[in-house]
């Protein structure tokens, strides 16, 4: 049963990071009002906006996709160990 549990949050982690690596992608080449980029925006956005109200952004760079990748990898890995550690 742990190893389901760990698989899934392993998962969840990498989809939502390649989701966010996409939106920054697109946000090169698609325009803000096209459908796809609205939902990818739609799922990455709630995660970033609390990021970017803390994070000054750097000569016009924003870093706050970054940060949200790395704490995702952080929060999987505490829950990932949390889970090993119970089981």
């Amino acid at each position: 049963m742990e190893q389901i549990l760990i698989l899934l949050i392993s998962t969840l982690a990498r989809v939502y990071t390649i989701v966010i690596i996409a939106s920054v992608i697109l946000s090169y080449f698609m325009s803000p009002y096209h459908p796809f980029r609205v939902a990818i925006d739609r799922l990455v956005e709630p995660l970033l906006s609390p990021i970017r109200r803390v994070m000054p952004s750097l000569g016009g760079l924003d870093f706050s996709p970054l940060a949200l990748i790395i704490l995702i990898q952080i929060a999987e890995y505490i829950l990932v160990t949390l889970i090993i550690s119970l089981g």
